[in-house]
This record gives C-alpha cells, structure tokens and sequence, in this order.
C-alpha cells in the first residue's frame, strides 16, 4: 500500500507559497540537504494528524504542536520508557502536520525498557488517585498564574515611583519578561498535561490487548464499552447548560431565553424582569472556570470559548428548553449506559475459564476505569480553561504590537512564530526606550499580508491523509485508539483517494466506535457556529468533534468522523449516547455534503450514501 513520497509532496509547491518554510521551526521540514536524515524519512510512514489539525496550522499555533512533540516524546522514551515506543516526530508540508510514532525495534532493547517501565509506571498505577490529586493542585496554580500575569503598556514616561521606591527595573522589561513567562507557562502547562496521559492510554492498551488476546473475535467497541459510563468533568460544562435550561422552566423565563438568537438581545430583555436577574445571576456563576471552554478542540486561536461567544452556549442551553417542553429528558441515560456495561461485562467474565485470566481480566479492567477520569478531564483543564486564557493573554501582547505599528490588527499576531514575536517585542522596546521607530514597522506588515495569502492557499490544498510507504503491520497503540490509523483505515483512505470524482462515491468506511444502525439527513459541520445550524435527528459529519460541541449529541442520530479512533472524543461521547458513530472514515467531510440521505452502521463502522 504506497502514498505519495514525501519529497515529492513537499516538491510540489503551491504556486505563490515560495518560502512558506520560514513560517514554522526549522526542525518541522523534510530536507534533502541532510543524506541521514533524508534517508530516515524516506523510509518513514507519516500521517496526517487531522485529529488535532483538521486546517493548516498558524505559525503562532505551533507552540501547542512543539509543547506535545517535547511532553509526549519525553514521557514514553526518557521518564517512564514505554517499552516498544520512543516519541512521536512531526513534520510540516503546507501548514499541515504529518506525524510518525518512532518505535523500539531491537527486541534486546525492549527488553531492557520493561522493568524501568514496570518500576516506574507502576509507581504511578497504584498512586493514581494520590497523584492525580497533586496533579489537579498543579494545574489549578498554573492557571492561577497565568490569570494574574500582566502584559503592560509602554508609558510616554516612567511613574516616578520608579524613582522613589528605587524598583531599579522598566516596564519594558517587564513586557518581555512577562512574555517569556506566558509562553513558559503555556511549555509547563503541557509538561502536566502528559504526565499521566501517556499512561492512562497505556491502561486502555494493556485491557483491550489482554482481552482481545482472551476473545479474538470481540469487536473494539465491546472492549471500550466496559469503561464507559463513569461521570468526568468533560461533560461539566455542558451538564451547566442543562441546569440554566431547568431553571429558566422553573422561573418561567424560558420564553425569553429562546425569544431571541444573540446573547445581548437575552440579557437586554432579562434585566428587571421577575426572576430575570435571578437567572441572569445563575448563568454568570456557572461562566466561571465552566464557560472557559473551546469552541473547537481548543488548539488553534480561532477556537474561542464560550465566554468569548456567549452565543455558543445561549444556543445549547435553548436546545434544551425546547426539549424540556416537549417532556424529553436532556440527562444523559447514565443508568441505561452503566446498565449495558456491566452486562457486557459480565457476559464476557464469565467466558473466561481460568482462574488466573479472570484475575488480571479484573485487575486490567480496574485499572482503566481508575485512569478514564483523567484521560478526559484533562481536556477541560489544558486545552480549554488554560488555553481560553492563554490565548487572550496572547491579544493583550497584540495589542502592544498593533500599539508600536508592527501589525495592523490584533489577529495579524497569529502569522508571528513565538519566538519572531520575542524579536519584535526587543525591537519596540529598544525604539521606545531610544525614541525612535521600531524597525519592524516597516518589515512585518509586508510579511504578514504575504503570510495571509499563503495561508488562504493552503487552505485549499487537500493534505494526503498520509505519505510514505505504510508498514505491514501497525502496532503503536496510541496511533490505533486515538487517531484511528490501522492498515485497514489506510486501505480504505487510499481506495477514496484514488477516485478523481469524490461525488461517485457511495460508500465510506472507518472505525465501528459505536453501535448501532440509523438512516438520517447529513449536516456537514467544521466549528462549533456549524453545529447551531443543527436540526433534530440529524447526522453530524466532521472532521473531528470537541467537548464544547456536547448540545449538539442532544440533536442527532449518529457522528461521523474525518480523524479519531475508539477512544476519540466522538466514539467516547456517542457511546455514552448509546448513538451509532463512525470516526476515522478519512473523507467524510470531502465526500459527504449537508442533505443528503446517510445511512450509518456504527457496529461495522461502514456509512452507506442512500441519495
């Protein structure tokens, strides 16, 4: 099974973008120049990680990108030493992100990595809750500090307190420092954010191998069901939606909530009105930390969060008035979810003849349900309450920059990588302190507007969802549960590839992440304002799916995913439906169009296009 060479892909310049290689770090291209290096990847199977990546990455947005290639590599290969894998090395070609698990292929070597794996992972295994705990402490401290750090202005003159209180110090030295502190923050943030992930997948891995090996004919879906129904912050911020939806029935407020589609038409309307501003006071309580939620997955600085669009969760929370009117319970069916699991559960321990199996059947299965918590709480403490803020911290540094002439507009801090922000922050605050202009305003406005029309064309190249030659077997964990990149999704991606007319195609096939089979009309979606166009009983098909997008599995049927494997946030979340789901179909959103007629089998992971 081959797709496109690397080199022959990155060869291939998109006429217009000569040079966009500056944009990224200088580690992120393919070369030529280098015969080892070119050599190695060559030889190397690289995958588009549209999971994290559905659009092409902004220079700035490439801090998240190095902060897990360091943090994930880190913990698998020189803290905990995951056995058979190292890290994961990434590559850019246009503005997209191609991945590559590096694997421990000398067996001698593997063998070697066991017992410091066992030692040290199993330190943590019987420590979790303890350590989860600090954990939590940590993240809460680190998103403490980054709420409190200022980005200061540069004054026409120092306040003479300088002067009186002796401080000895600028305020453009604070911007800089201050600066490095924010981007140093955003580095540590994910040091945590990988500390117990990599093993809490591990947990996941080491119960399906375990059983699959027990079962050889069991579908995936039946193995992660077992953990499913365990309540998780995840859903918290969609749970306060339900709320505010219950009590504005209760206070009889419900009509003006629904009246109007803008947050300010509500608000304006509520002020003054009995029991308006007893609502209005629950909605601003629940904001904080729950509203510091992407709109997107969280990564990308065009993923507000709610607080930022108050419109996002005003049109969940009107979601759920219209069913509450209609008598339909908006819980979801937890009892119904742990109820299956443990039939499941039950139907498959008591196959298991061995007294021995039965044992660490158990002992894997608690395990996995102790890390499920984290895995995806996670979620809601880094990419969303940490980075909500982060990124406003970021258009305060624009501000300062747009301020001194270096850019036209907050969002034009974007094209910036971090550290030619750093130079151009040196550059102003030199010129402030000399008097003269920062050279940069003659330089970077040019620069960024050249940067926009490269990044509108990349936009319009379609990324291979792979290149390289794919290898015999793929075994790494984590590019299986998570991303949904196994030798049969290859197979599939590549038969869609290779049709020149995407609209003769009828069939799609990906992961089976949930059961069940439904036939609906498809809404195409690729944000979180895609998904308040949603109707009742609709099918969701998108790149990919995020906590923020949780109304929205109060409306539909089924979900259909570009990228993701069984332990995505999509298969996660439609399981606790109890709703058909197919991830990682690798075309989805080029094939499928808003309309038409789907019919979705999420227990053999094919989607049919009826009409």
């Amino acid at each position: 099974m081959k797709f496109p060479v690397p080199h022959d892909v990155k060869g291939k310049t998109i006429p217009g973008t000569e040079g966009w290689e500056r944009m990224y770090p200088y580690q992120y291209q393919f070369v030529t120049d280098d015969p080892q290096r070119n050599q190695y990847e060559k030889e190397t199977f690289w995958f588009y990680d549209g999971l994290h990546y559905p659009e092409p990455l902004y220079p700035f947005d490439t801090i998240w990108d190095e902060a897990w290639y360091l943090a994930l590599s880190q913990f698998n290969n020189r803290i905990f030493q995951v056995p058979p894998v190292r890290g994961v090395d990434h590559r850019i070609i246009n503005g997209y992100v191609y991945i590559s698990p590096v694997p421990v292929k000398d067996p001698e070597e593997i063998g070697r990595r066991v017992p410091n794996f066992m030692e040290r992972a199993g330190y943590y295994y019987k420590n979790w809750d303890e350590l989860e705990a600090k954990w939590k402490l940590k993240m809460e401290a680190t998103i403490a500090e980054l709420e409190a750090l200022q980005i200061p202005r540069l004054p026409e003159v120092e306040e003479l307190r300088v002067v009186t209180d002796g401080i000895g110090e600028s305020t453009a030295y604070h911007l800089i420092k201050n600066y490095d502190d924010l981007i140093n923050l955003g580095i540590k943030c994910w040091q945590y954010h990988f500390e117990f992930l990599n093993l809490g997948y591990a947990a996941y891995v080491f119960f399906m191998d375990f059983t699959q090996k027990l079962f050889p004919s069991i579908p995936l879906q039946r193995v992660t069901q077992m953990i499913s129904g365990i309540d998780v912050i995840m859903y918290k911020s969609d749970d306060e939606l339900k709320e505010l939806a219950k009590k504005a029935v209760a206070l009889e407020v419900d009509d003006v909530v629904t009246g109007h589609r803008d947050w300010a038409d509500v608000k304006a309307a509520l002020q003054g009105r009995r029991h308006g501003d007893e609502w209005l006071a629950a909605f601003e309580k629940a904001r904080y930390p729950w509203f510091n939620i992407s709109s997107g997955t969280g990564w990308f600085h065009t993923d507000r969060s709610w607080n930022d669009n108050l419109n996002i969760p005003l049109d969940g929370i009107q979601t759920y008035i219209s069913k509450l009117r209609t008598g339909v319970a908006i819980d979801r069916p937890m009892e119904a979810v742990r109820a299956e699991r443990d039939r499941v559960t039950a139907e498959y321990r008591d196959l298991i003849d061995n007294d021995e199996d039965r044992k660490q059947f158990d002992e894997l299965l608690g395990c996995a349900r102790t890390v499920f918590p984290y895995v995806e709480n996670h979620l809601f403490y880094v990419e969303h309450w940490f980075h909500s803020v982060f990124w406003n911290k970021m258009r305060e540094v624009a501000a300062v920059m747009q301020e001194h002439g270096l850019i036209a507009e907050i969002e034009d801090i974007w094209y910036l990588r971090r550290d030619e922000i750093k130079q151009a922050l040196w550059d102003i605050v030199t010129a402030w302190a000399t008097g003269v202009t920062p050279r940069g305003t003659a330089t970077w406005p040019t620069e960024i507007e050249w940067r926009k029309g490269v990044m509108q064309k990349f936009r319009e190249w379609a990324p291979p969802p792979a290149i390289g030659i794919a290898p015999e077997v793929i075994q790494e964990p984590f590019t299986i549960v998570l991303w949904g990149v196994t030798n049969s999704s290859l197979s599939a991606w590549a038969s869609v590839q290779d049709v020149a007319d995407p609209d003769s195609i009828t069939e799609l096939k990906g992961f089976p992440a949930s059961a069940g089979i439904v036939e609906g009309k498809a809404r195409v979606c690729r944000s979180a304002e895609d998904i308040r166009d949603l109707l009742e009983g609709e099918i969701l098909v998108a790149p990919t799916t995020s906590p923020s997008w949780a109304p929205a599995f109060a409306k539909i049927k089924a979900c259909i995913t570009d990228v993701g494997g069984v332990m995505s946030h999509a298969a996660i979340v439609c399981r606790e439906y109890g709703m058909p789901a197919v991830v990682g179909t690798g075309h989805s959103t080029r094939v499928i169009k808003t309309g038409m007629t789907l019919r979705v089998d999420g227990s053999s992971g094919v989607v049919t296009i009826v009409q």
